[in-house]
């Protein structure tokens, strides 16, 4: 059963964007994205263009693994329209509520699902992040998001249906309910478990970044967990390159209902309309950034376990903020070049000083995500700033 009355009261209701009774009660509840397909249902990616959209004829393959585990499907959850968005606000859906920090955004685009989480309606939810939206809400709700190595769950069923940055995830208030929600989702995974401290490198930060929104990352360079120091090359062009790329993809997804006239929210279809600049000589360029800084995240790893980032480089803007972008786009710096690299990564939530969203970024080598959720748990099991995310209470 979903829990209305839990700690966060009301604000959980508007995680949802429609009611699911799917699966046997008694296994873990679960909360879905509306972009992906369960079947006899309409999949509508929060947004107008989809409201007639004809039922998906059979499920995404992680429903149907969520399912065959004995999960209990219970809703799927608003998102930012069509999952283009790092703010949540969805005028035509309504915009979740963060339960925890109801005047700021709860994040896009898989805000419904890191509202369901953080509310505890469920114990995990199902989201996907193509250029930070599973982490970047899960940090804006204090929750914990994983985007796992690209292509390691099954993204048939999923809209947009092409894409080579996009990967399905977890959303969890654990660490134990991420590496269970991993082990349904994906075929042969297996909770990994460290025999001594993780191999740690520590990505120097610079002064684009607010102070206070890299005290937990601070905090780890001072706890005797770190190996070496490492400044990520091209950061900020993997950043732009993934922009660019994700502006084609999600264009070409929406292309038909686009040109027919469907009625995308203002800020959406100015944003279709302008990813028509972006040439085929951009997107070579950008694959070329693609591959440079995947080397160049491949070298940094090379001897580590994990590279340690913030997790946002400035604070979650308020709600009355969230429609300027110097408040919203530098929110995914840390986040989407590792969707353009297509390595694991993993957010740890925090609050500040002064109580803001806040956390830590972790990534791995591609397909060491147990080992990336093992050195996440051990910080959970090491360091005070982190000992409540290790199991439910």
């Amino acid at each position: 059963m979903v829990n209305w009355n839990g700690r966060y009261g009301s604000a959980a209701e508007t995680a949802f964007a429609s009611m699911l009774a799917l699966g046997a009660d008694g296994g873990p509840t679960v909360a879905i994205k509306d972009c992906l397909d369960v079947a006899g249902h309409r999949t509508g990616c929060g947004s107008a263009a989809y409201a007639d959209a004809t039922p998906a004829q059979s499920n995404s393959a992680v429903v149907d693994r969520l399912l065959d585990a004995g999960c209990r499907i219970v809703g799927k959850t608003r998102l930012h329209e069509i999952a283009y968005g790092m703010t949540g606000v969805n005028e035509f859906q309504g915009t979740p509520v963060n339960p925890r920090w109801p005047g700021r955004i709860p994040g896009g685009s898989s805000s419904g699902s890191a509202v369901a989480v953080a509310a505890g309606c469920v114990d995990f939810a199902v989201g996907t992040d193509t250029g930070g939206s599973i982490r970047q809400p899960a940090i804006c709700c204090g929750i914990i998001g994983l985007k796992p190595t690209f292509g390691l769950v099954d993204r048939r069923g999923a809209l947009p249906a092409l894409s080579s940055l996009d990967c399905i995830g977890p959303l969890a208030r654990s660490m134990d309910m991420i590496d269970r929600a991993m082990e349904i989702m994906v075929p042969g995974y297996r909770t990994d478990t460290l025999t001594s401290a993780p191999r740690v490198a520590w990505h120097v930060t610079d002064d684009a970044d607010d102070p206070e929104m890299i005290e937990a990352h601070l905090a780890i360079s001072q706890a005797g967990m770190v190996t070496r120091q490492v400044r990520l090359p091209a950061v900020d062009a993997a950043f732009r390159a993934g922009m660019e790329i994700i502006a084609r993809e999600t264009l070409d997804a929406n292309r038909a209902h686009l040109d027919a006239g469907a009625p995308f929210g203002a800020d959406i279809r100015k944003r279709l309309e302008g990813a028509r600049a972006i040439s085929d000589a951009m997107l070579e360029a950008a694959e070329d950034i693609r591959d440079a800084f995947t080397q160049a995240v491949d070298q940094c790893l090379s001897d580590v376990d994990v590279i340690v980032t913030p997790a946002l480089p400035q604070a979650p803007p308020r709600l009355t903020e969230a429609h300027d972008p110097a408040k919203v786009l530098p929110l995914t710096r840390y986040l989407r070049p590792f969707n353009l690299s297509g390595h694991p990564a993993i957010v740890l939530p925090v609050a500040t000083s002064t109580g803001l969203p806040s956390g830590i970024q972790l990534i791995a080598r591609k397909g060491a995500d147990a080992r990336l959720c093992a050195v996440a748990r051990f910080l959970c099991d090491h360091h005070p700033m982190f000992s409540d995310l290790r199991g439910e209470a």
